[in-house]
């Protein structure tokens, strides 16, 4: 009778706390601030600015994406951009179901309540949809080039992939979210300027992290004994596997 043995498998200490970090900052950033406009005076800069809040954080899922294919590979980064998108997907339905269950009318605070639960989080279903197939795209292309390059690079120039990556992720997240959600409501000269605004701004807090990028990938590397290069890697996004 053959016996099957069982390969080890190698235990990273740390992915699972990128994982929830990976999905806490992305649900944060799109339910907390979203419906918050904001202008930053920049009187060096030329005047004011307007932006999403949730801008602001957003990003910071793209350095965590940058960290995971990096440190793991595209296949263990493509199991948390999935676990991502479900999340989002849950917290979509869960605020829907939320916002649209009738009020107890017999409880007084329901009536300042159920006005602000709509406000916050009565995000129409266009926007919603947008947002979740942006992110879905953008993470995926962020991942996918930043491997490809690490493999073209033999792993030198870090910097180059990340801001690389950035550059074209973000600019997939953008320009699939902006056009799907506002188009047709917003003027076309507005619609560009805020998708040129806002690649701009989230390729900069790459540039800007990419100092903490260099520590943290370091710090992965030496404490998981991990540095995958994606050499014979199927780059399909419709998996899970490892």
């Amino acid at each position: 009778m053959n016996t099957a043995v069982a390969t080890p498998t190698h235990h990273y200490r740390y992915y699972d706390l990128i994982l929830a970090g990976f999905v806490a900052i992305l649900l944060c950033s799109n339910l907390i601030g979203t419906a918050k406009v904001a202008v930053l005076t920049l009187p060096l800069a030329g005047g004011a600015f307007v932006f999403g809040v949730g801008n602001i954080f957003f990003p910071i899922s793209y350095i965590f994406g940058d960290v995971l294919t990096e440190v793991y590979g595209y296949a263990r980064a493509r199991r948390v951009i999935w676990a991502g998108f479900a999340a989002l997907v849950f917290a979509s339905v869960m605020a829907w179901v939320v916002i649209h269950l009738p009020a107890a009318s017999t409880e007084p605070f329901n009536a300042t309540l159920q006005p602000a639960l709509e406000v916050v989080f009565g995000s129409t279903g266009r926007i919603v949809a947008a947002s979740i197939v942006a992110f879905w795209a953008g993470d995926f292309v962020n991942a996918y080039i930043l491997a490809r390059m690490k493999v073209w690079t033999r792993g030198r120039w870090l910097w180059t992939r990340t801001i690389g990556s950035t550059i074209l992720g973000q600019a997939v997240d953008s320009m699939i979210f902006y056009p799907l959600a506002f188009a047709g409501i917003w003027a076309g000269e507005t619609l560009f300027q805020v998708i040129a605004f806002n690649w701009f701004f989230k390729v900069m807090v790459e540039v800007l992290m990419t100092p903490l990028t260099y520590v943290i990938v370091g710090f992965l590397k030496r404490h998981e004994h991990a540095d995958f290069y994606d050499t014979n890697t199927n780059f399909t996004p419709f998996s899970l596997d490892d």
